[in-house]
């Protein structure tokens, strides 16, 4: 017995410095970012952003590799399954904290299976109304639906879609029943809000409002973030008629679990680096983001906490896939 505890001990302080020798020597080959969606998304457009910036920083090449299916399960789980030795990274979007609850055999748990890297950047969903609608703000939009219970109809891409989510949220706290209305994708519901078949729709990408509220086809209410957008400055958050409103999307780097805290810490560093650039936050606005970039543990709190906030929801109103 005593003879394997010795063995125990000699292996421990054997790989001990093995252990710390490979996070001084990181990174020695390519690292792999995977993005569980496909190309052109702006998940792809922000990974593709970075990627070459990190690669200059850590002096080995980052590669984008784009695996999409199933609402990013796909992707994320092969990155779970991957090596924790830091040369796997994974890409997030806003389904990752929404599919534990529409999903509920996914092959990898969503908080225990990863180690946060960073929150890179939010996106906020945009409450909009076609031109002809009586409702100017979002409390108009309330009375309306208060007025006509159940009568209101909302433009929905998905069950699990921010936007659909969102809408979601704004009827439990404001306390208005609507039908949500199905449609394959965002330009769609935007062309059925223009044109009056749906009364109003709360639209992922800021980015594409602007044009259409300066050719007068839709009025914009509010934003689902707590703060107005660059994008779109003039128009208040929900939260101002409905404290405590916050509906976002979010993108932010993940690597499997287990992987050494040095080297977390240095992919941290670099990448915020990288986030907190002009060049970078002027690629976000483009696309109606917001650069955030902080440290693991806050982005552990924000994965946590969106995890319960959007169960609850989906619980409550009964969503399913």
């Amino acid at each position: 017995m005593k003879q394997y505890s010795a063995l125990l001990i000699a292996a421990a302080l054997f790989c001990a410095p093995l252990h710390a020798q490979s996070a001084e020597t990181y990174p020695n080959r390519p690292i792999r970012m995977i993005v569980p969606s496909g190309a052109g998304g702006i998940t792809d457009i922000i990974a593709r952003t970075i990627a070459p910036r990190l690669t200059d920083s850590l002096g080995q090449q980052v590669i984008v590799d784009n695996r999409p299916g199933a609402s990013g399960v796909l992707g994320t789980g092969i990155a779970a399954k991957a090596a924790p030795d830091g040369y796997t990274l994974l890409m997030v979007f806003p389904s990752h904290p929404v599919n534990p609850a529409l999903y509920p055999d996914i092959p990898f748990d969503t908080v225990n299976s990863f180690a946060p890297v960073t929150l890179v950047s939010a996106v906020s969903p945009v409450l909009i109304v076609g031109s002809a609608s009586p409702a100017r703000t979002v409390k108009d939009l309330i009375d309306l639906a208060k007025s006509r219970p159940g009568k209101l109809n909302h433009g929905s891409v998905g069950a699990g879609s921010m936007g659909s989510l969102g809408a979601e949220l704004l009827r439990t706290m404001a306390g208005i029943q609507f039908t949500q209305v199905a449609y394959k994708g965002s330009p769609q519901a935007l062309t059925a809000v223009i044109s009056g078949e749906i009364d109003f729709y709360l639209i992922a990408s800021a980015s594409v409002v602007g044009p259409q509220v300066k050719a007068g086809r839709i009025r914009a209410l509010g934003v689902g973030a707590k703060q107005r957008l660059a994008v779109l400055p003039d128009v208040p958050p929900i939260a101002d008629t409905l404290p405590g409103y916050e509906a976002r999307g979010w993108n932010g780097i993940l690597a499997p679990a287990g992987t050494p805290k040095p080297i977390i810490t240095r992919l941290n560093q670099d990448i915020v680096k990288v986030v907190h650039t002009a060049e970078f936050a002027q690629v976000l606005t483009g696309e109606g983001a917001t650069a955030i970039g902080n440290t693991p543990a806050e982005f552990d709190v924000i994965i946590r906490a969106d995890i319960k906030k959007w169960a609850r929801i989906i619980k409550d109103n009964g969503i399913r896939q």
